[in-house]
C-alpha cells in the first residue's frame, strides 16, 4: 500500500471498530448480508488480531455427491447460506445445485429439515443456486403455517414458497406453493433457468431469469416478474427488450437490490442476443447491458443507466448493484454502486440516477463485419478508475523464458488490438477483459459506511474471432458456456452468418501471455475516487501439469465474491487453488488461509450463534475449472 494511503487506513479500521455494535447487521440474513448487497458483517469476534487461530468448527454435506454422481460435473456451487431468526427457527439454511434446499443447526451442521423439488434435469446447461431468500409474512397470524417464509426459484423455471421453520411447501401461495415462470414454452429445459435468490420486500417477490447463451440469435425474453409474497399473483411483469423482435434476453441472471424504505428494485441486465452479433438488432439495446431501477409495487421505470451500448462483447451487468450511503463534503446521498465486467465501477445518487462521478464519452473502434452499426462512443466514468488495465501491446507480453515471451509477442503482434470495446471480426481480435470480466457475480464488499470497496477480479487476456459458420460443426469444440483458461471453444450463433470462436490468450507452455497477477483482489475509496491498494489473489500452485509444493501467488482466475467483518477482515475463497482465504482491509496482507477439498466457488457468509462468530463457505467447485466436485459446507471458528 502507498505510505499516502495510511492514514486513510488506520481511519478505516477504527471505523470498522466502531461499526461493531451497528443493530441489524449481526446476523446473515440475505444473500447479501443485506438487501442492498453489501456483503458486510458487524461481527468483530473473529478480527486481524486473532484470525490466524481460526479452525473447522463443523463440516456439513449435503449429499448430492452420492446421489447425482456424474451429473455433478455439470454443476456450478455458488450458494451463499442465510441465517433465519429465531422466530424462523434459527436455522442455517442453503440451496444445492439442484435446488434441494437444507436446514442445519448453527452450531453442529446438523441438518434439521431437507425441502427437494425435484427439478427437471434434462437438457446440457449446467445446475446452480446461489441463494434463497426469508420473508416473515405479516398478512398471516404469529403461529400461523408459513408466517416464516422461503422463496426459491428453480432450474425448472418454478417459484417455491417453502415455511421456514420446517421446509414444507406453502398451501396458500400458487398452486400447493408453486408458481410457473414465463418463458419455459418451446425451449428445453435450462435455456430459461434461475440461479440468483428472489429479491423480496414490501410484499413482492421479485425473479429474474437465466438464459442461454451465444446459441442462437433469438434466445427467449429476459422477462422479470413480480408476484404477490402472500398468494404467488402476478402483480407486474418488465421486459428489458419491450418486445424488440429481432433479439431476445437482456435478462437478469445476477443478484438483484432492493431499496425497500423508498420502493425501488435495481435491475443488473445483461447482454441482447446475439451476443457477438448485432447486425439484426441495430440501436443501443434498450435496457441491456444497464442498471434499471424499478418501482417495486409497479414495475415502472424510474431511471436506467446503460454502460455498453450495442454490446458486442457479451458484457454482461454481472454483480449485484451495491446501496450506500454517499458522504462526502457533508453530502449524505443515497447511493448505489455498479460494478461491470470492463472493470467499471459507476457510482449513481440510487434515487435519481444522476451520476456521482461525471461520466465521459470514449470514441470506440468501428465494427469489420459487413451491416454492423456498432457504437461510436462508450460511457466511462472519470473515477474511480479502472479495475484492470486493458492495454496490451507486443512489447508487454509476459513469459517464464524468452521463447515463451516471443511466442506470445508474435502473437500480440497479429492481432486485431484497438483497446476497449474493439469489435470482434474475421481476425483474431483482442478480448481483455474477456466475457468472465474483470469483476463478475462474486461483486465487492463495502465496508460499513467507509465508501470503501473490496473486488475480486479476473486479469486474463482472452481472444476471439469470428468464422463464418461452416456447414459442418465439430460437435466436441462446442460448448455452451463461457471459456475457462487454456480452453478455446466455439459456439453457433443460430440464425447468423457467424460461430464465434473464443479462448485465453497463452503461448505454447500454456501461460497467459499477459502479466499476472491473473487475478486480484482490489480495494477502492468510492467516495475518493481512488485505488487504495491491490494484491494478487491466488496461487498457481495447482494448475500446472504438476502440482507444486509450494503456492505461488501470480493470482489466478476467480469466481465467486467476498465478504468485509467489522473485525478488520475480508474472506473470500473465488480461486482455482481450493484455498479459503482472509485479508487484512487495510493492506490486502494474507493473514490466514484454509486448503478446502475442492474449489470454492461460493461467497462465504459469516453469523454469531450462541456467542461464537462463525465464518461459513460452500466448497463445490465449478463445471467450467474441470478442477473436481464436491458437495461441502464448512464452518470455521475461534478454538472454544
Amino acid at each position: 500500500m502507498r505510505p499516502e494511503f495510511w492514514p486513510k487506513a488506520l481511519a478505516l479500521l477504527a471505523l470498522l471498530a466502531a461499526g461493531s455494535a451497528l443493530a441489524g447487521e449481526r446476523d446473515w440474513l440475505y444473500y447479501g448480508g443485506d438487501q442492498g448487497g453489501r456483503h458486510y458483517s458487524a461481527l468483530a469476534q473473529i478480527n486481524r488480531d486473532n484470525v490466524a487461530d481460526l479452525e473447522v468448527a463443523w463440516i456439513s454435506r449435503s449429499g448430492d455427491m452420492a446421489t447425482y454422481g456424474e451429473e455433478m460435473k455439470k454443476t456450478s456451487t455458488q450458494s451463499t447460506p442465510i441465517l433465519l431468526p429465531d422466530a424462523a427457527g434459527e436455522s442455517l439454511v442453503y440451496c444445492t445445485p439442484f435446488n434441494r434446499v437444507i436446514a442445519l443447526d448453527p452450531g453442529t451442521g446438523e441438518q434439521r429439515w431437507e425441502f427437494d423439488p425435484r427439478i427437471d434435469r434434462r437438457g446440457d446447461r449446467p445446475f446452480r443456486c446461489r441463494g434463497v431468500s426469508y420473508r416473515e409474512e405479516p398478512r398471516l397470524s404469529e403461529d400461523a403455517r408459513c408466517r416464516h417464509r422461503l422463496f426459491l426459484a428453480t432450474h425448472d423455471r418454478r417459484l417455491w414458497a417453502i415455511d421456514a421453520r420446517d421446509g414444507s411447501a406453502c398451501p396458500g401461495f400458487g398452486e400447493g406453493g408453486v408458481v410457473a415462470l414465463h418463458g419455459a414454452e418451446g425451449y428445453e429445459p435450462g435455456d430459461v433457468s434461475n440461479s440468483s435468490a428472489p429479491i423480496v420486500a414490501n410484499g413482492v417477490v421479485v425473479v429474474g431469469s437465466t438464459v442461454v447463451d451465444f446459441a442462437r440469435a433469438t434466445t427467449p425474453r429476459g422477462t422479470v416478474q413480480a408476484f404477490d409474497s402472500l398468494t404467488g399473483t402476478l402483480l407486474w411483469q418488465f421486459d428489458p427488450l419491450l418486445g424488440h423482435e429481432h433479439s431476445g434476453s437482456a435478462n437478469v441472471w445476477a443478484p438483484m437490490s432492493v431499496d425497500a424504505a423508498n420502493g425501488l428494485l435495481f435491475l443488473p441486465t445483461s447482454a441482447a442476443s446475439p451476443d457477438y452479433y448485432g447486425v439484426e438488432r441495430a440501436g443501443d439495446g434498450l435496457y441491456a447491458n444497464s442498471v434499471v431501477a424499478l418501482d417495486l409495487a409497479t414495475g415502472e421505470v424510474r431511471w436506467h443507466f446503460q454502460h455498453v451500448r450495442h454490446d458486442l462483447w457479451d458484457y454482461d451487468t454481472p454483480a449485484q448493484p451495491i446501496l450506500f450511503e454517499w458522504n462526502k463534503n457533508g453530502q449524505r446521498i443515497p447511493a448505489l454502486a455498479q460494478l461491470t465486467k470492463q472493470g467499471f465501477v459507476f457510482v449513481f445518487n440510487r434515487l435519481t440516477g444522476e451520476s456521482l462521478w461525471e461520466i465521459t464519452e470514449q470514441p470506440v473502434p468501428p465494427s469489420a463485419i459487413p451491416g454492423e452499426q456498432a457504437a461510436t462512443h462508450q460511457p466511462k466514468p472519470i473515477a474511480p478508475p479502472q479495475l484492470l488495465d486493458p492495454f496490451l501491446m507486443p512489447a508487454d507480453a509476459w513469459g517464464l523464458t524468452p521463447f515463451d515471451r516471443g511466442h506470445c509477442a508474435d502473437q500480440l503482434a497479429a492481432l486485431n488490438n484497438l483497446g476497449l470495446f474493439t469489435p470482434t471480426s474475421e481476425q483474431l481480435t483482442l478480448m481483455y477483459p474477456g466475457s468472465l470480466g474483470g469483476p463478475n457475480w462474486g461483486g465487492g464488499a463495502l465496508l460499513g459506511d467507509s465508501g470503501i470497496l473490496l473486488v475480486n477480479v479476473n486479469n486474463v487476456a482472452f481472444t476471439g474471432r469470428l468464422i463464418p459458420t461452416p456447414e459442418e460443426i465439430d460437435p466436441g469444440s462446442l460448448k455452451s458456456d463461457h471459456p475457462a483458461h487454456g480452453h478455446r471453444m466455439q459456439v453457433t450463433m443460430q440464425g447468423t452468418p457467424y460461430t464465434i470462436e473464443i479462448g485465453s490468450l497463452q503461448s505454447f507452455l500454456g501461460i497467459p501471455c499477459n502479466p499476472p497477477p491473473w487475478g486480484k483482489l482490489v480495494a477502492v475509496d468510492l467516495q475518493g475516487g481512488t485505488i487504495l491498494w491491490e494484491t494478487p489473489l491466488g496461487s498457481v500452485h495447482e494448475m500446472g501439469p504438476v502440482t507444486a509444493p509450494f503456492h505461488i501467488e501470480w493470482g489466478t482466475p476467480n469466481l465467486g465474491g467476498g465478504i468485509g467483518t467489522a473485525g478488520g477482515l475480508f474472506f473470500i475463497g473465488a480461486t482455482m487453488d481450493r484455498q479459503i482465504r482472509a485479508f487484512n482491509v487495510a493492506d490486502g496482507e494474507t493473514l490466514w488461509q484454509y486448503t478446502l477439498p475442492v474449489d470454492a466457488s461460493a461467497t462465504p457468509m459469516t453469523y454469531e450463534y450462541r456467542g461464537r462468530q462463525y465464518v461459513v463457505i460452500n466448497a463445490g467447485g465449478h463445471h467450467m475449472f474441470q478442477r473436481g466436485y464436491g458437495d461441502y459446507l464448512y464452518a470455521f471458528a475461534l478454538p472454544e
